[in-house]
This record gives C-alpha cells, sequence and structure tokens, in this order.
C-alpha cells in the first residue's frame, strides 16, 4: 500500500519550508535603524516647514504689501499640493512599512503623517485669513 499524504512521513527532515517570497518580516534591527533614519529626516522638515510658516506667516501680517487685493488673489494650485501632498505620502508612507511588517518605522511614519497634518491646517488657515 502506498503512503498517504498525511502519514507524517515528508523529506524535509524537521526543516519548515521557506516561506513565500516578500512575506519574511525585516529583522527588528533593521526596523528600528530605518524607524530613526526617517525620524531625523522627518524632524528636519517639520523644522522647516514650521519655520517657513512662522516666515511666512509674520510676513503677511506685517507686510505693507498684505492689502485685500492681494490676498483675494488666490493662491496657486502647486501651493495647495505641497501643503496637503506632504501629509498624504506620508501617510502612503506608513501604510507601506504596515505593510513590510516594520511596526516602530510605521509608528514613525505615522506620527510624522499626524504633524505634517497639523501643519497643513495651520498653513492653510495662514493662507486662507
Amino acid at each position: 500500500m502506498a503512503p498517504s499524504l498525511t502519514d507524517g512521513t515528508d523529506d524535509t527532515d524537521g526543516q519548515e519550508a521557506p516561506a513565500p517570497f516578500g512575506r519574511e518580516r525585516p529583522s527588528r534591527l533593521i526596523d528600528v535603524a530605518v524607524a530613526l533614519l526617517l525620524l531625523i529626516a522627518d524632524a528636519v522638515i517639520l523644522v522647516v516647514a514650521a519655520v517657513l510658516l512662522l516666515a511666512v506667516g509674520m510676513g503677511r501680517a506685517h507686510s505693507p504689501y498684505s492689502s485685500e487685493a492681494v490676498r483675494t488673489s488666490g493662491t496657486p494650485v502647486l501651493t495647495w499640493l505641497v501643503i496637503w501632498g506632504v501629509p498624504a505620502v506620508a501617510a502612503a508612507g506608513a501604510v507601506v512599512h504596515a505593510r513590510l511588517r516594520m511596526p516602530v518605522t510605521a509608528v514613525v511614519q505615522g506620527l510624522f503623517t499626524l504633524a505634517c497634518t497639523v501643519l497643513a491646517i495651520a498653513w492653510t488657515r495662514m493662507l486662507l485669513s
């Protein structure tokens, strides 16, 4: 009688079958290293954005050219794309890192998304006022 497929005999000698390509989780060390690099880059981005927000806001408030005609002329579409595109890209990065099973990096990118969204709201309020 031929052996059944479920009789416990196999040719792998106790070795587990390799995981499908792309499904292995990166090591925790790689996850933390990537998270630290992104944390530094995110901090630089946030500081530059906050300083620009402060400088532009102060310039609009005290500029002799900040008449009503200048403020109602509209904001270029590219400006709105940058202001709201950064949080969108950050959110996509957080989702990608979560799908790559890098939890520390995903949390760092999620917090960066939150900070970018707060800054985008502040920029929007400033440009619309």
